[in-house]
């Protein structure tokens, strides 16, 4: 006989509780017990008595009491979007960097990039403010600013040492990124991208809960063009739909690589089943286009410099340009004023 999962929690009760555990109990819960997680939990007549009293009347109820404060932090941000993928590696936290430089290439444009990826911080290497730390003030953290319109968060800032680990548990990392949302001081912005780790686990859970009062303008999805991607893409769209989220549309990233010298692209990773312009099209969601492989992409990264100064007439420069139009619209703005031609 085949092994099996234990029998999962109900998905409405993780999505509406993602931050919540069950009390470990001491005694089997008696025949009248009005249940370890309810609001009577531990007070009602029925558990005089039981074994279990004091752990269920400790357990947390109810909803967060820091989210009304959340949703005031981030009175002045005007759009909130969540960066996912279902598979590592497809370039995610690349994407969201470059997303947010190519919404900044309009001076008028002022955004936010918040590093949810606890254990695989990225962005400030990518964004070239890796050695900087958070100032603490009266009024809150205040981000770090790699350009006079862009301002990051990440656990990077706060390390002692560059290359340290982070080894975490779940309750952990929802505690730093409630911190981020809530302590953080972003002020009066038109974005906030929220670039998350791979998967549906803890962090997505927990930044869809802290945001829902706020409110989540959509996702952006990340794939590459393989099926081994596209198949975990499938579970990231499924995660989006039953926590309400909605999907702006899906990014196929490492599409083709364009050779700078000649131009000539190849296919690196062959779309054997059609890729994500495919995907998008059975699962009913936006496509908001391709963008190629370019070795100057990853140099700029690396050196934490603007893809868009050094080569803003590389095929994926435009291609990314493309993107954020496409998700513009999505949300019901102009894409030509959002990121203006030339």
């Amino acid at each position: 006989m085949a092994p099996s999962l234990e029998a999962p929690e109900p998905v409405e009760d993780v999505l509406a509780n993602p931050l919540k555990q069950k009390p470990q109990l001491v005694a089997p819960e008696p025949e009248h017990c009005p249940g370890p997680e309810s609001e009577q939990a531990g007070t009602a007549d029925s558990c005089a008595g039981c074994p279990n009293q004091k752990i269920c009347a400790s357990a947390p109820k109810g909803p967060d009491p820091d989210i009304p404060l959340i949703t005031s932090r981030l009175a002045g941000v005007k759009h909130k979007i969540l960066v996912l993928s279902g598979k590592g590696g497809v370039g995610k936290s690349t994407l969201t960097s470059q997303l947010a430089q190519a919404l900044a290439t309009n001076p008028e444009t002022t955004v936010g990039v918040m590093d949810t990826d606890i254990c695989g911080p990225s962005i400030p290497k990518m964004l070239g403010v890796e050695a900087e730390t958070i100032h603490v003030s009266a009024s809150g953290w205040s981000p770090v600013w790699a350009m006079d319109n862009l301002a990051v968060m990440s656990i990077q800032f706060m390390l002692p040492n560059r290359d340290d680990a982070i080894i975490w548990r779940g309750p952990k990392k929802n505690g730093l990124i409630k911190q981020f949302l809530k302590d953080v001081e972003w002020g009066e912005m038109d974005f906030l991208l929220v670039d998350t780790p791979p998967g549906t686990s803890d962090e997505h859970l927990s930044v869809n809960t802290f945001l829902k009062g706020s409110g989540i303008e959509g996702a952006v999805v990340v794939t590459t063009p393989q099926e081994v991607s596209l198949l975990d893409v499938r579970k990231e769209i499924d995660f989006c739909r039953k926590a309400g989220i909605q999907i702006l549309g899906l990014v196929e990233n490492m599409s083709l690589f364009v050779c700078p010298k000649c131009t000539h692209a190849t296919e690196i990773f062959r779309a054997t089943t059609g890729g994500g312009r495919a995907l998008a099209e059975e699962m009913g969601i936006p496509f908001l286009g391709s963008v190629p492989l370019d070795p100057r992409l990853g140099m700029a990264c690396d050196f934490g410099e603007s893809f868009f100064d050094s080569f803003p007439d590389s095929p994926a420069c435009v291609a990314l340009k493309g993107v954020v139009r496409g998700m513009a619209e999505q949300i019901g703005l102009d894409p030509e004023k959002v990121v203006p031609e030339g």
